[in-house]
């Protein structure tokens, strides 16, 4: 029998964290590791395209599934790639595990070939455990910390291991000075909040009579208790991005997504609130919640260090949302608040979204493109949405069926991660249609490239149905946007325009399906034959640059006016944008003055 190596511990170790599945890319600084896979068969590697798409893929596993994703990559350059996706793994709040190869130690500090100080690379976008392993027997201690630092404070953890150490003898722990031994086993704590911090907040809630709610990831799990907590008081109910996939959206006083790509009825029942409820969200658009002083606050979280990071709140209940809001439910006066009237707002936002979806564009309004998927979507599916204008038409138009999860990279927005989550999901799940939402950009930027992995994947699948929707405007749409309405410039046409690219075409090329739209009568159809299709299609449509995304009232009044202005100075071939912009307008003020 061959002699165990550390690099056979480390595989070893990865199994008893129930680690099914790394993402990486090979190089020579992680052969040995990658020699110890072989030999074991699991967990199963698999490869992306690129070490930045790998790290998105453990993200997305993080994500989909809860448990931590791992990702494996060489030193050097490769570290250096992994970073774009560590970060959204932190400031996402999710357990990820990066495990990378360093150069032997013996050349360390004499500027090898890819030597790089791994330990400051990592420094803050693994602030909560990084470490190198300088021994054999630090190996499975350094391991066991930091799935656990993982776990505990849903962040990325670092594990650097030099080649040599990966090719040393497998150690025998024993019992002596300078010796620890450790265990692969973490259970979450269960954080009950105090009785006197549910008290005081019942005390703001019952104070107020419009109250509104603000709910973010931290209320996985607690819809049931969202919801009779927000009827027994009339509360409105808001939601931050990573926050939509936890509310049901269909609920009447369910506002919707808040913030600049928001619904005006978020932005209506933060603004007219005078009680704010924060659950699980540190959401960072701030300009969107309440004026400081405007409303009495609590907040709800498991992490008391985040607290009043985003709002002056008056109450802070640290534990888990659900059974917070279980203990608040017998606290609180039952009354009908402002329902009414929040019942209006959504009803107004749903009839101002469905005019939106239907307003002509040219050729194809991308809200009509996402709002056509609505309908459509399969109960057991998954979504992943990219970063881009294409988030907002996944904010505003699709509504999400009780229990589909959908994930992007939300607070650090990288453009790139929709088909790197996507396929974390699917492999986590393959008897499960996966649906992806792309602008051009993203894809130019990384998904054509892990398009080939989907290719190479896909028929061992139970399911094959992965479907992806590319909006191809030939524009990197949302930075024009915000430079006419931010900066009040004129679009800069060498920064923002895409080279023309046949996305259908090319999902053909690899052997999948590809759907072109340049009608907005076949959207309808596009998406029918993708989700009854025997294999991963593209849906390519070619949707309208000039569709304008205008931030919600009353926030839009004063950033349409200041989009129309930078449009005057683009000149004459702007009026079909002008055009667009005033017709948004129009339609909300409409609806404001009802």
């Amino acid at each position: 029998m061959a002699e165990r190596l550390v690099a056979d511990v480390i595989v070893e170790r990865l199994q008893a964290w129930g680690v099914d599945r790394i993402f990486g890319y090979s190089g020579d600084g992680i052969n040995t590791v990658l020699g110890a896979l072989r030999r074991s068969g699991s967990p199963e590697f698999v490869q992306a395209r690129h070490e930045e798409n790998a790290a998105f893929m453990a993200v997305g596993h993080a994500k989909y599934t809860g448990r931590p994703g791992v990702v494996l990559s060489t030193q050097g350059p490769g570290a250096v790639h992994l970073l774009n996706g560590l970060y959204d793994a932190k400031m996402d709040s999710v357990p990820v595990v990066a495990i990378i190869g360093q150069q032997s130690r013996s050349v360390l500090g004499s500027a090898y070939m890819q030597e790089i100080d791994l330990l400051n690379l990592t420094r803050d976008v693994a602030s909560s455990f990084r470490q190198q392993v300088n021994s054999p027997e630090q190996l499975p201690l350094v391991l066991d910390r930091a799935f656990k630092a993982a776990l505990a404070d849903r962040a990325p953890a670092v594990v650097i291991i030099p080649h040599d150490v990966q090719q040393a003898p497998a150690p025998e722990l024993e019992q002596e000075h300078g010796i620890v031994t450790s265990a692969p086993v973490w259970s979450p704590p269960n954080l009950v909040p105090a009785d006197a911090d549910l008290e005081a907040a019942a005390a703001v809630i019952n104070d107020g009579e419009r109250v509104a709610f603000l709910v973010g990831q931290g209320a996985r799990g607690a819809w049931p208790q969202v919801r009779a907590l927000a009827e027994k008081t009339g509360a409105g109910i808001t939601t931050s991005l990573m926050g939509k996939p936890y509310v049901d959206e269909s609920h009447p006083l369910a506002a919707g997504v808040m913030g600049h790509l928001g619904t005006s009825a978020s932005g209506y029942v933060l603004g007219q609130c005078d009680t704010l409820v924060i659950i699980g969200s540190n959401d960072p658009w701030t300009e969107f919640y309440p004026p400081p002083g405007a409303a009495r606050a609590v907040q709800i979280d498991v992490d008391a260090a985040a607290i009043g990071n985003r709002y002056p709140v008056e109450v802070a209940v640290t534990g888990d949302a659900a059974a917070a809001l279980e203990g608040l439910l017998p606290l609180v006066s039952e009354r009908s608040g402002w329902r009414s009237s929040v019942e209006t707002a959504v009803q107004d936002w749903n009839q101002l979204a469905a005019e939106r979806a239907a307003t002509p564009a040219n050729p194809v309004n991308p809200e009509l493109a996402v709002r056509e998927l609505g309908s459509r979507l399969p109960e057991n599916a998954q979504v992943a949405v990219d970063v881009g204008s294409s988030v907002y038409w996944y904010a505003r138009q699709l509504r999400l069926p009780a229990g589909v999860p959908a994930h992007l990279s939300s607070t650090l927005a990288s453009m790139g991660c929709s088909i790197p989550y996507g396929l974390a999901a699917k492999l986590a799940a393959p008897d499960r249609p996966v649906v992806a939402l792309s602008g051009d950009g993203a894809m130019q930027m990384a998904g054509l490239s892990e398009l080939i992995t989907v290719s190479r994947l896909w028929p061992r699948w139970a399911d094959p149905r992965f479907v992806l929707m590319v909006l191809n405007n030939r524009e990197l749409a949302e930075v024009t946007w915000e430079q006419r309405e931010m900066e009040g410039d004129p679009r800069f046409d060498q920064s923002q325009a895409l080279p023309d690219f046949s996305y259908a075409a090319y999902a053909e090329l690899l052997g999948l399906q590809g759907i072109r739209v340049e009608d907005p009568a076949q959207i309808g159809a596009a998406w029918d034959a993708a989700l009854d299709a025997d294999r991963p299609v593209l849906i390519e449509v070619l949707s309208d640059p000039d569709i304008p995304l205008l931030p919600p009232f009353p926030a839009g009044r004063t950033k349409g006016q200041d989009m129309l202005d930078a449009l005057e100075k683009e000149g004459p071939d702007t009026a079909h944008a002008r055009e667009l912009v005033e017709t948004y307008l129009r339609q909300e003020e409409g609806l404001s003055s009802t």
